[in-house]
Order: C-alpha cells, then sequence, then structure tokens
C-alpha cells in the first residue's frame, strides 16, 4: 500500500506579473489548438493560481498521471473491467476521493494540488481519472451531470447500465444496447448504475437522466465548468476579488465563452477600486450589448458613470 497522501501544501501565492502573462499566452495558445490537451490546460489553471507551479513542477505532474496510468493493467478488457481497475487504483490503492470541505478549498480546483492531496471537487477527480485512464488506452470520457462530474467508459449516448456487469436499457423498456459504464472519482470510482445516476441528477434539477446528459465533454468545456467552480469559490470570499478576477480571465481566452463575462470583468475591476478602467470596459460592453437590448445598455452606461463619479 502507498503511503497516505501528504499534509495539505500550504495555500497557493499567486505568480508575479511576467509569469502570470506567460501563463495567459500559454492557455489562449493551447486552448486554440486543434486538439487542446486537458491536463497541460488544468496545470495552466494551476499556475495561474499558485506561482510555484513552474515549468518543472508542470512536467513533474504530468509525470505522475503517465506513472499512475503505468500502474493499470494492461487492457484489463470491456468498460466494466476498465471501471473495476481504475477504482482498485485510484480510489482503493491511492485513495483519491472527495470530502465535503472540498467545496471550501481552492485547491480542490487545481489538478496538482489535487494530485498532491489526493482530494478535490468531482471534476478535478474526474480530470484524474480520465488522464490516468486515456494514458493506459482506456474508453474513457468525461460526463457534466447537472451538479456532479462524473466519468464514462465504453459506449456512450446511452444510459448507463442497469446493475453493474448488465448491458444499458434503451428508452424502450428492456431494450438491450452497448453499455455505458459510469464512476464516481468523488465517491472514490464507486459504480453507477441507472437509477443511481438519475439520483444524482434528479437532487439537483428535480427531472429525470436525459440520454443527451450523457454525452462526453470537449475539454474546453470541462475547462470553462473549473473555472465556473473557482469564480463560485472567489464570489463568497470578496478579499478573493483577484481569483475571480483571473478565472474571468483565462475564460475569456476560450474560443466560445459568454459575452456576459465581459460585464461581470468590468464590475470585478470597480468592486477592486480600479475605478477608470472598470468604468471603460463597462462603456464597451454596454456598446456591444445596445443592438440587441438599449435597455440593458443603458443600465450598463449608468454603472460606468458611477464608477467614474467614485473618483471624485
Amino acid at each position: 500500500m502507498p503511503p497516505p497522501p501528504p499534509q495539505s501544501p500550504p495555500p497557493p501565492e499567486p505568480p508575479g506579473p511576467e509569469r502570470a502573462a506567460e501563463v495567459l499566452r500559454a492557455f489562449a495558445e493551447e486552448a486554440r489548438s486543434e486538439r487542446p490537451d486537458l491536463a497541460l490546460l488544468c496545470l495552466l489553471v494551476g499556475a495561474r493560481a499558485d506561482g510555484s507551479l513552474d515549468a518543472a513542477a508542470m512536467d513533474a505532474a504530468q509525470v505522475e498521471l503517465d506513472r499512475l496510468a503505468g500502474e493499470l493493467p494492461f487492457r484489463p478488457g470491456g468498460p466494466e473491467a476498465w471501471g473495476t481497475a481504475l477504482a482498485e487504483l485510484l480510489g482503493g490503492r491511492y485513495g483519491f476521493h472527495g470530502t465535503p470541505p472540498e467545496y471550501r478549498r481552492l485547491e480542490a480546483s487545481l489538478l496538482h494540488t489535487v494530485l498532491h492531496r489526493r482530494r478535490g471537487l468531482p471534476i478535478l477527480l474526474s480530470v484524474v481519472w480520465i488522464e490516468v485512464a486515456r494514458r493506459a488506452g482506456a474508453p474513457v470520457y468525461g460526463l457534466a451531470l447537472p451538479g456532479h462530474f462524473v466519468v464514462g467508459l465504453g459506449s456512450f449516448g446511452q444510459r448507463p447500465a442497469g446493475e453493474p456487469g448488465q448491458a444499458g436499457l434503451g428508452e424502450d423498456a428492456g431494450e438491450e444496447v452497448p453499455g455505458q459504464v459510469l464512476l464516481d472519482p468523488f465517491d472514490g470510482g464507486r459504480v453507477l448504475a441507472g437509477e443511481d445516476a438519475q439520483q444524482l441528477v434528479s437532487e439537483v434539477t428535480g427531472g429525470p437522466l436525459h440520454p443527451s446528459m450523457l454525452v462526453p465533454a470537449e475539454p474546453l468545456d470541462v475547462i470553462m465548468r473549473i473555472l465556473n467552480n473557482i469564480r463560485a469559490w472567489a464570489a463568497g470570499r470578496p478579499e478573493h476579488s483577484d481569483v475571480a478576477l483571473w478565472a474571468v480571465d483565462l475564460q475569456l481566452l476560450l474560443p466560445s465563452h459568454p459575452a456576459r463575462l465581459r460585464h461581470e470583468r468590468a464590475e470585478l475591476l470597480v468592486q477592486r477600486g480600479e475605478y477608470l478602467t472598470g468604468a471603460a470596459e463597462l462603456e464597451e460592453y454596454a456598446e456591444v450589448v445596445a443592438p440587441v437590448d438599449e435597455q440593458a445598455a443603458d443600465l450598463v452606461r449608468r454603472q460606468a458613470r458611477a464608477a467614474r463619479a467614485m473618483l471624485n
């Protein structure tokens, strides 16, 4: 058995301006590449949060993922065999799992600290599962269920197996289709039967598990969700508005992002006392909104005037 996870490292200290700019450039380049690398993008998010994560430390994190993949059996079988092997290695032997306090920690959204602590949010633990399994040759992908990220193995677009070891059920009762095995890394890699996945969804939405929810999440969708989590963490902590700002800056570098992020960035600047810069960005956003919603644009212009007035 491996040793227990080491104690949590100290809270991350942000990088200096030069390193932060370097990370932004690297993130933008990777996000716009033909096949964005999920692990690299996650590590670049970590490098923007933690100045100690330099190029050598990022390489070490990638090597650790390679090492873990090397401990998986060689082609153990179908999706269920892969799921068992992953759960035994990552959830069992190495003890990767989540706990409720992780939702209160920024480190739970940073891949390098999740690898170090073996604790994290569901989506970051899922990234570990995905990257280890992918390196070992497993048919793996992430599934962005409402409110809870999980890992899928095997065929997708179908409901997960009704019980471990059974084929999934299609739209018509009793119709057998190729199975999709779902794992919950937050729960140590527990296999989710159809009713388990349904319960996860219904607890958040009150509705049923729809087959469209079982379509693999693209790497950039995963990164957007991770950054949303970081912004949500910072939103309840005004003293960490700097974290919210860099998370928005990274999201704005993604090829596709909500326009409202520009408004949020301007408001953060004003909140941080950068009144002139924030007012200018509010005015720019108003010009974008005006053609489709003049009333909303006028409201944003008033926000800009109020920001400028704070200098008097």
